[in-house]
Parts: C-alpha cells; structure tokens; sequence
C-alpha cells in the first residue's frame, strides 16, 4: 500500500514515539491492569469473609442462647484467627467475653475485651473499654480500671463512661467524685435513657440529690456538701 509523504511522516513519527516511550506505556498499563484485578480479588475475598463469618456468628449465637460458654468460646477464637477484619468478629468476642462473665470466668473475659480494644473499630472498642473496666472493678483493679476510662471515647459514649467511674470511685470510697461522676452520667443522658434510674439510685444511695428540672426531665445535681 502507498502513503503520501504526509501519512509517511506520521507513520514515522508515530515509530520514534513508540520507540522512546512504547516500554513505559505498556508498564504503565500492566500496572493499572494488575492493580485493577488486585482490587477486584480483595473485593471478592472481603464478601467471602463476610459470609463466611456471618455463618459462624450465627452458631455462636445458638450456642449462647445454648449457655454453652465452651463452644462460644471456641467459635469466637476460630472467628478471631480466620475473620480478624470482619465486624462479626468483634461481636463475637463482646458476646464471648459476656458469657465468660457469666461463668465466673473474668480472665477469658478479659481476653476477649481486650482483644476488641486491640482490634476493633471505634465504638466496638468503647464498648469493649467499659465492659472491661466493669471486669477489673470485680477484681478491685479500681486504678486500672480509671485508667481505662479515662482514655479517649466518641461522644456518644459519655453517659456509659462516667456512669462506670462513678461505680469506681464509689468502690474506693471516693463518694464526692462518685456524686460528681455520676451527675454527669444523667447529664449525658437523654430523659427516656434506660439506665437513667439505676443511675439516679446510685447517686441518691451515695448522698447524692436529683432534683426536677424544669422540662420534667430528671437532671442531677451534686449538692455543695457533698465536695
């Protein structure tokens, strides 16, 4: 076939460019390919993961309802090892630590805390923080405990959290702190909390006052006495 010297010199200049950069092209390209199927695998294998842990998860959750400590136990520990980065692990193990409780077994509750603490996501780790917290009150590791509290929470957890110093500081005797911690639990709290009650209880039990406040919810109030 002819070419004029237009299409020719093109053709040319096309050679010279493929010559240069041709190698640099194709490598991007085979990057961009590998890179695309990579993510598509690590997809897949995500949604895998999920499936096959909400598979288990729903065996530990017969065998809690079971009581079985023994088997949730071992189902946690199987989730934690094979689906560390699905969130059913760490439901698995607040579930397992829960049942652990239960049994008067607080080192495998322990465990399983803090293997939430370690591994999971934000508010699994909140959670997890103050169950552990509550563990080490039972064993009357009251400074361990605070220490724990008074790490770093999302806001939403600020009720559950000073609700749980409070049980502390009142163990230790402290009772003008346990007032304070506690006030500002119920302040934290909305009106309709579940736990508000038991909360406003403690306060009262301990020397604290609960005063009306104007909207008809309950919000507490140390008295001055009580520092």
């Amino acid at each position: 076939m002819a070419y004029d010297l237009e299409e020719q010199e093109q053709i040319a200049n096309f050679k010279a460019f493929w010559a240069r950069f041709g190698n640099l092209i194709m490598g991007v390209l085979i990057v961009a390919l590998l890179s695309y199927a990579g993510y598509n695998y690590w997809k897949s294998h995500q949604r895998n993961q999920a499936v096959e842990a909400s598979a288990l998860y729903d065996s530990l959750q017969e065998s809690l309802a079971a009581n079985d400590n023994a088997k949730v136990q071992r189902i946690a520990g199987d989730m934690q090892q094979k689906y560390a980065g699905t969130v059913y692990a760490q439901m698995a193990a607040l579930g397992a630590a829960k049942t652990a409780f239960e049994a008067n077994d607080l080192k495998t509750a322990k465990t399983q805390l803090q293997w939430v603490v370690d591994k999971g996501g934000e508010e699994y780790q909140a959670i997890a923080k103050v169950r552990l917290a509550g563990v080490l009150l039972d064993e009357k590791a009251y400074d361990a405990a605070l220490k724990l509290l008074n790490d770093k929470f999302p806001a939403q957890y600020a009720a559950e959290v000073a609700d749980r110093k409070g049980d502390v500081l009142a163990a230790q005797n402290k009772l003008a702190e346990a007032r304070q911690a506690y006030v500002a639990a119920l302040a934290a709290m909305h009106k309709d909390h579940p736990g508000r009650q038991l909360v406003q209880v403690k306060l009262e039990a301990i020397g604290g006052t609960v005063p009306a406040a104007a909207d008809g919810a309950k919000e507490a109030q140390a008295p001055a006495a009580a520092a």
